[in-house]
């Protein structure tokens, strides 16, 4: 028995679905979409925190800087899955959103024993991955107690880092480590201790608006159109295009033209149209501009 480890909201039983082994499939998937719902909820209410996240984020961008996200297990992959995304969506470096997991590469699909318990480990892999003062370190533990991310959180607080919290209790050993912490307390989940449903729900959530508003933040973004997207494959090649379109209402010779003009890619293309200037006169628009879309269009 571990004390600590059982009085933890999300190690305790959830009164409302104590008979879920009697229903019937409909019936207990209403019971997870119920209590799915309070995640929303919960996310709302800390919006003023995530925000401040996000700006660190920004911030850290604007100076060359990068973001890490450290977790074990569910938490560890919810990272690695937000910042595998950021390249294709965003045409981001790989190296600009990272994801450590406890256990490494072989954690995204295999538990590795014993990983998450050593603060040594995590402090290990901050080190390894070169974490200077420039970059925000962002833990994520629905415990908020996880070993090995609270040694990687204080070793990147000792070099400098922004460090931030997020967990799914309340008065965790996390509170303590950083800038901020984010307690996104969604209660005892529909299978007792099954952390992956709703914490995990919430932690994905809230990298989608961390990163989501970073991005934006930051010029990623015209209108509500991804117009950094790395077109890497047929299907981004054809959204790109349509990108193009929506943004500026072109017949599809001119698309054509312009995304061929631009080297696919799509912000010069966009310009190329609108502004009714070569790639060179865009390419030079948008580095003025510091890759907004709309200070190239002024």
């Amino acid at each position: 028995m571990n004390p600590i480890l059982d009085n933890l909201i999300t190690e305790q039983l959830n009164d409302k679905t104590s008979d879920i082994d009697n229903l019937s499939s409909t019936e207990i998937m209403e019971l997870i979409n119920n209590e799915d719902r309070l995640v929303a909820e919960c996310i709302q209410g800390l919006i003023p925190q995530i925000a401040i996240a996000a700006d660190y984020i920004v911030h850290a961008f604007q100076q060359g800087g990068r973001l890490f996200y450290v977790g074990a297990g569910t938490s560890g992959r919810i990272g690695i899955l937000d910042a595998s995304e950021c390249p294709p969506t965003y045409g981001t470096d790989p190296a600009m959103v990272q994801g450590l997991i406890a256990g490494g590469f072989q954690a995204i699909k295999d538990p590795v024993e014993g990983a998450e318990d050593s603060e040594e480990l995590g402090a290990a892999d901050i080190d390894s991955s070169g974490i200077t003062a420039k970059d925000v370190v962002i833990g994520i533990a629905a415990s908020g107690r996880t070993p090995y991310v609270l040694g990687a959180m204080k070793r990147a607080g000792e070099l400098g880092a922004v460090v931030i919290g997020l967990c799914n209790n309340p008065g965790t050993p996390m509170a303590g480590l950083g800038q901020l912490t984010i307690e996104a307390v969604v209660g005892p989940e529909v299978i007792m201790g099954s952390t992956r449903m709703k914490s995990g729900t919430t932690q994905k959530m809230i990298l989608n608006m961390l990163t989501t508003t970073a991005m934006i933040r930051i010029g990623k973004v015209y209108r509500n159109l991804m117009v950094d997207l790395n077109p890497s494959n047929k299907k981004l090649v054809h959204r790109a295009k349509r990108i193009i379109g929506l943004a500026t209402d072109a017949s599809d010779e001119v698309i054509e033209a312009a995304y061929h003009g631009a080297e696919g890619h799509v912000k010069t293309a966009i310009i190329m149209i609108l502004a009714n200037v070569d790639a060179e006169e865009a390419r030079s628009r948008l580095l003025a501009a510091d890759g907004f879309v709309r200070g190239a269009l002024q």
